[in-house]
């Protein structure tokens, strides 16, 4: 296989992994290590042995981002205030830019498979993840994101089958009894997030607090790096005033732009043309359940294009 093949197989495959090693992390800057790692080993090896190319790559990024995620743990102990994954551009509802760099699935057509995607990668579901092992982890994003059968993820880890079974097992019923139980329509999501956007703007207690489930959450994540809430605030009080707060400081040079972040309907904040937050909301029976705020400006680079 000669270097101009070995790329262009790599290249077919890159969205395929860069969606595994985001799903294991949560970081877009470690799951590009952990893509750009298995190039290098990719690059290097003797691929006439190789049969299955797509096979081979999954199971080097995998591994590699277990050996990360494992790294990433015993940093995030020491982590100031609430953890949230970095909010990642998408295009499955062909709410952002097409065709961008953050569309890491390459085109997805069918409904129930975008569905899957979505549902896989959004920021909830990725918060329940953390609590999983690394290998529960791998084992649930192979499965249940991408399908893979068990043979071939036993394979991937260099398990037995019943074990990975057995993983899987568990994972699926931790991540069941965490996940939320709902399915929103992207156009609803949108038009709660436009809603939201506007009566936090305006100042409109009355507006805002008819949006908000009775026991909506507010999280935050600053890494202690800019400021946000260190603990979550809880209940439709607390977090409409807090929101209004927000709203009410006389900020200048703001914008806002509304885009597809991991799967799902969000507002992109800038501060002249420099990411300044994220807003994502969970919606349940037409109501906001959770408000993430991402202003940790270190998970806010990869958006800097958008």
């Amino acid at each position: 296989m000669t270097t101009d093949i070995a790329t262009e197989v790599f290249e077919e495959h890159r969205s395929v992994l860069m969606g595994v090693a985001y799903r294991m992390l949560g970081r877009v800057a470690d799951a590009e290590d952990v893509v750009q790692e298995a190039w290098l080993r990719w690059s290097g090896v003797d691929r006439s042995e190789i049969r299955e190319p797509r096979g081979y790559l999954v199971r080097v990024t995998t591994r590699l981002a277990i050996d990360r995620l494992r790294q990433v743990k015993s940093r995030n102990e020491a982590y100031v205030g609430p953890w949230l994954p970095e909010p990642y551009a998408t295009d499955f509802g062909n709410l952002g830019n097409p065709g961008s760099p953050g569309n890491f699935e390459g085109t997805v057509e069918d409904t129930a498979e975008r569905a899957v995607l979505v549902d896989s990668v959004s920021l909830a579901v990725l918060v329940v993840l953390e609590s999983l092992s690394p290998l529960e982890r791998a084992v649930f994003v192979l499965r249940e994101a991408f399908g893979f059968p068990y043979a071939e993820i036993a394979a991937v880890l260099d398990r037995g089958e019943p074990a990975v079974r057995q993983l899987a097992g568990r994972a699926r019923k931790h991540v069941g009894e965490r996940r939320p139980r709902y399915e929103v329509d992207p156009a609803e999501r949108r038009d709660l997030t436009e809603r939201f956007l506007a009566a936090a703007s305006e100042g409109d207690l009355e507006g805002l607090m008819s949006l908000l489930a009775p026991d909506v959450r507010l999280i935050g994540d600053s890494g202690g790096l800019s400021k946000a809430p260190l603990r979550v605030i809880e209940t439709a009080d607390k977090v409409g005033r807090f929101l209004l707060g927000v709203a009410r400081k006389n900020v200048t040079d703001l914008s806002f732009r509304l885009l597809e972040l991991n799967g799902g309907a969000a507002m992109l904040i800038l501060s002249g043309d420099e990411p300044d937050s994220v807003f994502q909301l969970d919606v349940v029976d037409g109501r906001i359940q959770c408000v993430y705020i991402v202003r940790n400006p270190e998970k806010l680079v990869s958006l800097g294009n958008q």
